[in-house]
């Protein structure tokens, strides 16, 4: 179930509650600035509440803090995004200081989900996909 209604007064309360790294990544996103891309902030499937989702791409974008370093996150992340890998949507990780020191990186590693395979980068977007310390983006589920 998509956007349970049970779930609406949550997702309200964390949309109020942005961190940084989340405002600065939705004013990027938002208003389809994405390649023409919709996304949703604090959307929900099932029982999870995602950070960002772009339902045309099947895409979730979640942004971590470090409390996500700690085993029995690590554990809470990996089963949810098999959850999300079983309902066809790729996951996308981020650490929020990879939004607030390199949103453009962010958004270029991004990017490879929606453009077309072979096209080169320039070197400035070289310089930056090479800045991201890490994108745990797990692969698509068969």
């Amino acid at each position: 179930m998509r956007n349970d209604p049970a779930l609406k007064q949550r997702r309200r309360e964390l949309r109020q509650n942005q961190t940084e790294a989340e405002k600065i990544f939705w004013g990027q996103v938002r208003n389809k600035r994405f390649y023409g891309k919709r996304f949703f902030r604090q959307y929900s499937i099932g029982p999870y509440i995602l950070d960002f989702f772009c339902p045309e791409l099947a895409l979730a974008v979640e942004l971590d803090g470090g409390q996500h370093n700690k085993v029995e996150c690590r554990e809470y992340d990996e089963s949810r995004s098999n959850y999300l890998n079983a309902q066809g949507i790729v996951v996308m990780r981020f650490w929020n200081h990879e939004v607030l020191q390199n949103i453009d990186g962010v958004l270029l590693k991004l990017s490879d989900r929606v453009t077309p395979p072979g096209l080169p980068l320039t070197q400035g977007q070289e310089k930056k996909h090479a800045d991201l310390d890490r994108c745990r983006c797990l692969p698509e589920s068969d």
